[in-house]
Parts: structure tokens; sequence; C-alpha cells
């Protein structure tokens, strides 16, 4: 059984799936699916109530909800799978290097990580923007600039657990170059670690974009981006709580998804997960019927 079989046989990774592949394929379909521009102001349509032609409504100044969530997915939800990209793509080579080469390549290389890692994420973000300069492109770069270490270290790790494998030293004796080794024997069994880690990384920067354009840092004004969005109804959130209902679910139906699909991935590519998971369901049936024979058992 392949991986996505797995995935798919797990009903709810196959909804989160579902939902994720719906929520970038929208994004990128924004023009095409928008009803109206998203920075079309309307004094008219001013904190209007939902309609036919204004689904969820129109904000204070009169722009059209619905369509600026759609364009919302792109910098929340795109740019951030860029980054993402970005950065494991950087964590993974720099990974293999040094699993791979040991020495001194990984001592440097490991050093660099250390002091990476050894700032939070989140304050150094916030350091990087405030040096330069509030702004989507900025927030990304922070990302990259971030991530790219704990990536590199995880890369590293299952890397050294394969290098000395018997078939990777077989490949050497038979005259393999090193990329050729790394390439054919070693990324195929060290890259789901990476995807693990990916996907579990993929949540917490939608919440970090989210948070940061929520506090004036993220996305500028008049472009749509949910925690933006979230910022804006700030002001009203209690006469007009659907204008912040409306991001913040958003928010949580992507995020909550792709932690789900962490999950079913993690369980999905390690087998030993997997036969915890079973044996926890064994259990708890167990113990439901081993309750309803007493509840049946007892008169009272």
């Amino acid at each position: 059984m392949n991986l996505l079989e797995r995935l798919f046989k797990d009903k709810l990774a196959a909804a989160s799936l579902a939902v994720i592949a719906a929520t970038l394929l929208i994004g990128l379909c924004a023009p095409l699916l928008a009803p109206h521009p998203p920075n079309e102001a309307n004094m008219e349509l001013r904190f209007a109530g939902a309609s036919w032609k204004h689904w969820l409504g129109n904000d204070h100044l009169g722009r059209c909800i619905l369509s600026r969530l759609i364009y919302g997915i792109r910098p929340s939800v795109l740019w951030v799978l860029a980054a993402l990209g970005a950065s494991a793509s950087v964590g993974a080579v720099f990974g293999f290097i040094a699993g791979y080469f040991r020495g001194k390549t990984d001592a440097v290389l490991m050093r660099i990580c250390d002091i990476m890692l050894s700032f939070p994420g989140y304050v150094m973000t916030l350091a990087i923007v405030g040096m330069m300069g509030a702004g989507l492109t900025n927030i990304l770069i922070a990302f990259v600039v971030m991530k790219w270490a704990w990536f590199a270290r995880v890369i590293r790790t299952a890397v050294m657990q394969f290098a000395d494998a018997d078939y990777v030293k077989f490949a050497k004796v038979l005259g393999i170059g090193h990329f050729g080794i790394m390439a054919r024997h070693i990324a195929p069994v060290a890259l789901p670690e990476l995807a693990i880690v990916a996907s579990s990384a993929f949540g917490s920067m939608i919440l970090q974009i989210s948070g940061l354009s929520f506090l004036g840092l993220g996305i500028q004004a008049p472009h749509a981006e949910w925690g933006m969005m979230m910022n804006e109804a700030r002001a009203v959130m209690f006469t007009r709580p659907e204008l912040m209902l409306a991001p913040g679910l958003a928010i949580i139906i992507v995020v909550s998804a792709v932690n789900f699909l962490s999950d079913a991935l993690q369980k999905a590519i390690d087998p030993k997960l997997m036969i915890a998971g079973k044996r926890a369901e064994a259990s708890a049936d167990g113990n439901a019927q081993e309750l309803r024979r007493k509840e049946v058992a007892s008169p009272g």
C-alpha cells in the first residue's frame, strides 16, 4: 500500500487534503472566481449585509468580503507555501551535505544551525521585519532565514541514519558518485522526514503571517490578507462580528486541515505510529465493550 492509499484510507486525512487542495486551487484561480475586484470601494454599500451580489456582505469601505477572502488566500497560503518550499529546499541541501560528508563540514554547518536555532523564531521574525520594514516580502524572507536551519537539522539526522548502510557502501565501491548516491539511495528514505516537518511547519507559518498582518507588520492596505481583514474589522467586532468571523474561520479551517494532514502523513510514513494507533483503538474498543458488559450485568 503506497502513501496516497494510506492517506485516502483515513477519512479525516482525505478530507483535510481536499480542503487544502481546494484552497490552493481557489487562490490560484482568484481572478476567475472572485465575484468583484477585491479593492473596489463603494461607500454606498458600507457595512452592507449579505446579499445575492455580496454573499458575505461588505466591509467598512463597501468592498466585497467574499472577494477579499478569496484573494487573501494568495498571501496567507500560497506565498507562505512558496516560502516554506524555499526554506525546506535550502535546509535539505545543507542537511544532505552535513549528514553525508560529516567531519569539518558537518561541524561548521551545525554550529551555524545552532546559532540560528538559539533565537526564538517569532522574536527573530519580528526583529528581521523591524529592521527591513513591514511588508509581505520581508516576512517571507524572515521565514526562509529562520526556518532553513530547522529543516537542515532534520535532514542531517535522517541522512546520517542511512549514510553508513551496506547498500550505500556497496554503491561507493561500484564507483557511483556522491550526488548519485544521495539522489538514488538516500533521498527516497530521508525526504519523507522533511515532508512531515514541512507539513507541521506550514500551519504555524500561516498563523504567524496572519498574526503579523493583524499587528500591521504584514501585507499593507489595500491588498487583501486574512490577518489584515481581521485587523480592519477589529473596530466593529462587537457590532459587526461577522466581519471578523469570515477570515477567522478561514484561518481555523485551513490550519486545522494542515495539522490533521500532518498527523496522518506522519502515521502513514512511520509504520510504528500506525501500529501504535491501531493498538490504542483496539484498547479503546475493548474498554468500551467491557464497560457495556458491566452496565448490562449491573441491575441498577
